[in-house]
């Protein structure tokens, strides 16, 4: 009997009459793919399309292919089904992955468009005229009073109750990515750029290496299930402060960072032992409800000076009034996360299955908050798959305060989506704790890229908001008169409280 029946997914082509032989490509390889004898020889079932042999082949003699297999057609029975059938009925076990949903869902920000500006609101150019970024994360006062500069401008009263915001350069930070899932030169490239950005980082719930410490002023630490790496000292390092409740990518479920994953550095990093999984409960066993959770928040507040404390939720059924609940629990922020959003490690199942899309939960939140009177008590992060500027901007039209980025971050250093993280073989030294791989990524090299990209995006932000004629990020929050729909079913543009494209 064979042993599987399930053939590789890529077919690894090597055109011979231009390889050198130098075996780089067996050097490059994470997975193992190629052995060397005279020459080198691929085993196609061990290939992930990671491209990083491709990349660094000096001959280009390097093709990776889909092997598409002539399954009979089936209407029902995709290719992909039957081969997860075959996978389990061989393995028993629940199919992990890792970034995020890759199933053709309606991706809605594709289906919205931006308004322009012509004859009687008319376009701002941004290369001649000052275009403002600049955002505050945290919570807002009913009113505040001003006074002179001295300057002939006017400045907040001191004690407005803005003293405790986090002053972002633009409306975007890093989104959580923990150290263990993730390498430490992957967050040392993303403190470093977010500290010349003027953006935060965030932790996730992997603790602070020591080596990140001088950057704690542009660093969101973060408290979750698992506690790990939680400490006093930990909770005053960081600029805020997030409770993560829930993931988009595994709502309703824990975190799981296997064994292989925890090396010396990530042991002392978490705060637990050399070797063993580190799973993050589903629940927080000290709250089950509003008012544990409010507990909570004011008990890390005390316990750091009273910086801001956020609340991370993955986007739900029903999230505008869990939402509110948060706000009303003490919450500076609301982090939300969509439906795509990406994962280091999740059961593959939950993550294509499981949750709704970023878009509708951003102007479901905005809403239920604007109709309670408490939007100013909380700022909105967004995440799930924010792809491009444009969905940056959309978002924030949405209601959105700040968008957070993961994917996209990984992808600048170097990831190509091979969805293998959670096997810690990572090509590029990514997502992997194996020092002959982590030390391909150079943090001065990811920090210059990860800064380059944030750049570009704002440029482009602000190109945007030239064409609506506005020139403050702030003129765009909420302003979904700005977006219209195409395509998109009536039900879904009202929830959305968006228009249809011609009216």
């Amino acid at each position: 009997m064979p042993t599987s029946l399930i053939q590789p997914e890529f077919r690894v082509e090597i055109d011979y009459n231009k390889c050198h032989k130098c075996g780089r490509c067996v050097q490059q390889c994470g997975w193992g793919v190629y052995s060397f004898n005279e020459r080198p020889y691929p085993d196609d079932s061990k290939c992930r399309a990671c491209h990083r042999c491709v990349t660094y082949c000096p001959a280009h003699c390097i093709t990776i292919k889909k092997n598409d297999l002539a399954l009979r057609d089936n209407a029902n029975w995709s290719p992909e089904l039957r081969k997860n059938v075959w996978r389990q009925a061989e393995s028993g076990g629940v199919m992990l992955t890792g970034m995020g949903n890759d199933k053709p869902y309606l991706k809605i920000f594709d289906h919205l468009v931006l308004d322009a500006c012509q004859v009687t609101n008319p376009s701002i150019d941004p290369l001649r005229e000052p275009m403002e970024l600049r955002t505050y994360l945290g919570r807002k006062p009913d009113s505040v009073e001003v006074e002179a500069n001295g300057e002939g401008g006017y400045r907040l009263k001191p004690g407005s109750g803005v003293e405790n915001n986090v002053k972002l350069d633009t409306p975007l930070i890093f989104a959580p990515m923990s150290y263990g899932s993730v390498s430490l030169n992957v967050h040392k490239s993303l403190a470093m750029a977010a500290e010349r950005l003027g953006i935060l980082m965030n932790t996730g719930e992997g603790g602070l290496h020591a080596d990140l410490y001088p950057y704690g002023n542009n660093v969101i630490v973060q408290v979750a299930s698992g506690r790990f790496g939680v400490s006093p000292e930990y909770l005053n390092r960081g600029a805020a402060i997030e409770i993560k409740i829930g993931q988009g990518a595994k709502p309703g479920i824990g975190g799981h960072l296997p064994g292989e994953k925890i090396n010396k550095e990530v042991s002392t990093t978490r705060m637990i032992p050399q070797g063993t999984d580190a799973i993050s409960p589903a629940p927080h066993h000290d709250i089950y409800s509003i008012e544990d959770l409010r507990q909570l928040i004011y008990s890390l507040k005390e316990a750091s000076g009273y910086k801001p404390v956020g609340v991370k939720i993955a986007a739900v059924h029903n999230v505008g009034a869990i939402a509110s609940g948060v706000v009303r629990a003490g919450a500076d922020y609301v982090y939300l996360d969509g439906f795509t959003g990406g994962t280091g490690a999740a059961p593959a199942i939950i993550r294509d299955h499981v949750g709704i899309p970023i878009e509708i939960a951003i102007a479901v939140v905005d809403q239920r908050l604007r109709e309670e009177g408490i939007r100013n008590q909380a700022s909105i992060i967004a995440a799930g798959s924010i792809r491009s500027s444009a969905d940056m901007a959309k978002a924030i039209a949405l209601g959105a305060d700040v968008v957070a980025i993961g994917s996209a971050t990984l992808m600048a250093l170097g990831c190509h989506l091979c969805q293998g993280c959670h096997t810690g073989c990572c090509s590029w030294g990514l997502t992997t704790q194996k020092p002959e791989l982590t030390r391909r990524l150079d943090p001065e090299w990811g920090a210059e890229r990860l800064t380059n990209l944030v750049h570009a995006w704002s440029h482009e932000l602000q190109e945007i908001l030239g064409a609506l004629g506005v020139n403050a990020v702030e003129s765009l929050r909420g302003s979904r008169e700005r977006l219209r729909a195409v395509g998109l079913d009536k039900q879904t543009c009202d929830i959305l409280g968006v228009k249809p494209a011609g009216l």
